[in-house]
């Protein structure tokens, strides 16, 4: 099946970028909490929610806000003919981390569970499905480093046997401060959009 790229997204450390485009750069060098608040106020999505998150949630539902901004979900597909397919090396680590540490005195425990409820990475896939309205398979795969091949096996393994019309797949890893979202909307090449990038093993 002839798949492709309609929009991607990319967040790291230096800025905001859409279709390899630079909307907003990290000028001060800012750590993430100050830039994804800029970067929020940048993208104005008006999702109060926004604010309760972890830092992983934050950083998927940023980039995702950004490749969706003029390539929404399209109208001639269902939210169950969109997947979301993601890989991340560091899984939930910064809010596993930050549970455990209200476990370390004894004398002050008082576990949070605004904070527990974000110790699985899939929290992160269903912030994405929520406010996208995603039913569809939703995935999220540990893995060393961005892995192009399975990524893409998976996808085009998902549109050739589920009849998917979209796919969000990419990149998200937060760990330590050092974080980094690439996403991609996979399309049919048929559709009537520009296909802006080929969709094979080196996507990623």
């Amino acid at each position: 099946m002839n798949l492709g790229i309609t929009a991607y997204s990319e967040l790291n450390e230096k800025g905001l970028y859409k279709n390899g485009i630079l909307l907003l750069a990290n000028e001060g060098q800012e750590p993430f909490v100050p830039f994804a608040k800029e970067v929020y106020r940048f993208l104005n999505p008006v999702y109060s929610k926004f604010h309760k998150m972890d830092e992983l949630c934050k950083l998927a539902f940023l980039a995702t806000e950004a490749l969706l901004s003029e390539d929404k979900i399209s109208s001639n597909a269902e939210g169950a003919d969109v997947a979301l397919i993601l890989g991340n090396r560091s899984s939930s680590i910064a809010s596993d981390l930050q549970h455990l540490e209200s476990y370390r005195d004894s004398s002050n425990y008082f576990p949070s569970p605004a904070v527990f409820v974000y110790t699985l990475p899939n929290i992160m896939l269903g912030e994405i499905c929520i406010r996208h309205q995603v039913t569809g398979e939703n995935s999220c795969f540990l893995m060393q480093a961005p892995d192009g091949r399975f990524l893409y096996r998976y996808v085009q393994h998902l549109f050739e046997q589920e009849a998917y019309q979209q796919c969000i797949t990419g990149w998200v890893d937060y760990k330590a401060g050092n974080y980094k979202a690439c996403l991609f909307l996979v399309e049919k090449a048929a559709v009537n959009k520009p296909v802006l990038r080929k969709f094979d093993y080196d996507f990623i």
